[in-house]
Formats: structure tokens, sequence, C-alpha cells
């Protein structure tokens, strides 16, 4: 009888088996991986990841009799082994690190401590047979469902990936724990992406009106009304084309902000995208912005806002007793403080937090990833990203020196 998690002392009927775990977790991430094609691959992963866990160690641990063991990489030793060197070190690597961070690949690990992948794998010796009940899918269901990508394309699903795991795992931890002690968790929006359009629309009709009136007191308001008007009727005009790039250029003053936020609402709603994710260069702006968004929708759940602040504002995900032990009993407060999951109708965040998620390795930053597919997302003032930010293959080493300047210029304040 292996565990997952414990539960009250001395009542083992209300402990978490693995086998349980594991397949809510596999159901989880699959359904999370969906979302951009890839569910046979989630379930792989929810599988695997506490792989680890069937062991004498793992069990002595979670019952306060020996030392916190690895059991994160015997589940990617077994992927690497069923699935290929190919694709089974991609997802190897999302199972390995969800605890720990993404490592690398081959080489002697990372600056920042993480072992690489391959040092990880090899340290295991022995890997245990996953409990009863617990069945992979077939390997060649997972080659052709991702037989087509390759390069940089690789690399951002193996995020995509690890962030559905991530949040999986966690949202699952949370359940359990929840249920156990009787609490409840809000979570996510009931609020759909039609309402707030429909919303946004009614305070653009009362914008307008407003406007006209200033117009009858003062005249010489025409010509910005009208352009402001121009500008609103062409996006939205636009809303309703094949989803791709688009561009808009507005000085200010010309009612950027609102146009832009009808544009992606009416243009998710259309195409039956699930969020709206305004991406923005500095804080200041991103506070005005998020303040603008709930004065127009009426709605302040809906809008999360995103920024070094909100992060420094959360409390500590340390415990009681100053640890941050992630698979302790108060697992549920802990998942509640992790990085958002951006689970919210319309998201607004810096470019900071958008790009580092994309290139981290931390499973914090990258939880939120899987909440990018199927949205529409707004990039303002996109002339201010530095321009290696706009190439792949520059991006992450551009972000590594930025964050280590930042460190150096706090050791010398």
């Amino acid at each position: 009888m292996f565990y997952a998690h414990s539960g009250k002392d001395g009542d083992f009927a209300t402990w978490e088996l693995l086998a349980k775990h594991l397949q809510e977790v596999a159901d989880r991430a699959g359904g999370l991986a969906s979302r951009f094609d890839q569910p046979i691959v989630g379930r792989v992963l929810g599988l695997l990841h506490d792989a680890g866990k069937a062991t004498d160690a793992y069990q002595l641990y979670i019952q306060k009799k020996g030392p916190s063991p690895d059991h994160s990489t015997a589940g990617a030793v077994i992927a690497r082994e069923r699935y290929g060197k190919h694709w089974g070190t991609l997802l190897a690597a999302c199972i390995a690190g969800h605890h720990a961070g993404l490592a690398d690949g081959e080489g002697s690990g990372l600056k920042d401590g993480l072992t690489s992948l391959e040092d990880r794998l090899a340290r295991v010796k022995n890997v245990p047979a996953l409990p009863d009940g617990v069945a992979l899918p077939d390997p060649a269901l997972v080659r052709t469902s991702m037989k087509h990508l390759n390069g940089f394309r690789r690399s951002l699903l193996g995020r995509m990936l690890f962030s559905a795991l991530i949040d999986a795992d966690r949202l699952a931890t949370e359940a359990f724990y929840t249920d156990l002690n009787g609490q409840t968790v809000e979570r996510g929006c009931d609020i759909g992406l039609p309402l707030l359009r429909d919303r946004l629309t009614a305070h653009l009709d009362a914008v307008a009106a407003k406007a006209r009136a200033d117009v009858e007191a003062d005249p010489s308001l025409g010509p910005v009304n009208d352009l402001r008007a121009r500008v609103l009727t062409h996006v939205l005009a636009q809303a309703d084309r094949e989803p791709g790039l688009f561009s808009l250029t507005v000085p200010t003053g010309g009612g950027k902000t609102l146009a832009s936020l009808a544009f992606a609402l009416n243009h998710a709603v259309h195409w039956g995208k699930r969020r709206v994710i305004y991406v923005i260069p500095f804080t200041s702006i991103v506070e005005q912005t998020a303040d603008v968004f709930r004065r127009a929708l009426g709605e302040d759940d809906a809008i999360l806002e995103h920024h070094s602040g909100f992060d420094a504002a959360a409390p500590s995900a340390k415990t009681a007793t100053g640890t941050n032990d992630a698979e302790g009993p108060d697992g549920a407060a802990k998942a509640r403080l992790a990085a958002e999951n951006w689970d919210r109708p319309v998201v607004v965040t810096t470019a900071v937090q958008f790009f580092e998620s994309l290139f981290s390795n931390r499973p914090g930053k990258c939880r939120k990833l899987h909440n990018i597919a199927g949205s529409v997302i707004i990039l303002d003032e996109a002339q201010t990203l530095p321009q290696p930010l706009l190439r792949p293959d520059t991006a992450s080493s551009y972000i590594s020196r930025q964050r280590r300047r930042y460190s150096i210029a706090k050791e010398h304040q």
C-alpha cells in the first residue's frame, strides 16, 4: 500500500493512495495539455511524476520515520526508457523538475545549483514498479502526437507540458488537503468573456454619449472624439479576422487602451479563445490599466493584476515550522501561495513577468504558461520591448544577463 500524501495522524484511511493521486494528476494534466493538443502526453506526465513515491524510503519519510528521498527522478527514468531518448528526454525533464525546476539536459548543470538531467537519471539505480491500476499510454501514441515538432517549438512545448504538470499536481494536492480539512478554495472566475464583452460595449456606448455631450458644450473637442470613434470602429471591424499578428498604432489620447481591449474581447469571443492577456512594460501602467479595465468591465474578480508588487505582497510560503515541504499536510496553503496560474478571463501583467515566465526553469514561474494557450495577447507599448526579446534564440540569454545585472546592483546597494 503506497501513499502519496499523509492524512490525519494514525488514521491511514484518510491518507491519499499513490495510485489515486497519479490518476487524478494525469486527468488534470491531460485536460490542461489538451488546450495545446497534447492530452496524451499530459497524461503520461501525470502518471509518472510521483512514481518514486512507490518506495520504502518515501513511505518511511511520509510517516516521519526517515529523511526525504528524491521521488521525482524515478518517473523520469521510466519516461526515458519507455518513450525513447528523443521524446522521452523531454518528458523526463518535466517529471524530474516538477519540484526543483527544469535542469540542463547535458553538461555539469546550471549555475543556480541544479544537477543536470543526465546526472540525475544516472543516479537512479532501482526503478520501482508503478502501483496497480496505473497503465501508461503506448509509445506510438506519444511519438505521433509530437513528431512534427522540433527546434524552438519543441523547447516551448516542453515548457508548456511542464506548466500543465505543475499546475495539475498543485491543484490535485490542494484539492486533497482542502477536502481532508473540510475547507473550500475559490479559484477561477465564473464571468465569461461574452459577458465581459457586453459590459465593455455598454461602457463604451456610455463613454461615446458623454463625448457627444462634451462636444456640444465645447466644439473644439470634436476632432479628438471623432478620431477615438474612428479607431474603435476600425478595430472592432477587424475582430472577426483569422487569428494572427495584428498591430495598432495610435497616438497618446487616441483611446488605444479600451479600443485594444474591445478588439481582444470581440476577437476572443468570435474565435472561442479563453482569456485576454495584456502585457505592459511598466508596473505603474499595469496598475493604471487594471483600474481602467475594472471600471469598464464592472468586475474586480475577472481581472488579475500580476507584477512584482503583487508577488512581494504575497505572504511567505513557509509552513508554521519554517519549512517549505510541498508534500506536507499544509500543501493546500502552499499551493495557493505559489505563483499565480493566470486562471482569470483578463490578465494584466508586465513584460518582465511574461517573458521571464516563457524562458524560466522554475516551477513557480512556469506554472501559468499553459494558460497562455488559447489566449489573445496584447503587447502594449511594444516599441519599448528590448530587441533581443523579439528573437527566441537571444531572449533567454538576454533575460539571464539582465537578472545578473540586477543581482549585482542589489549587492552593491
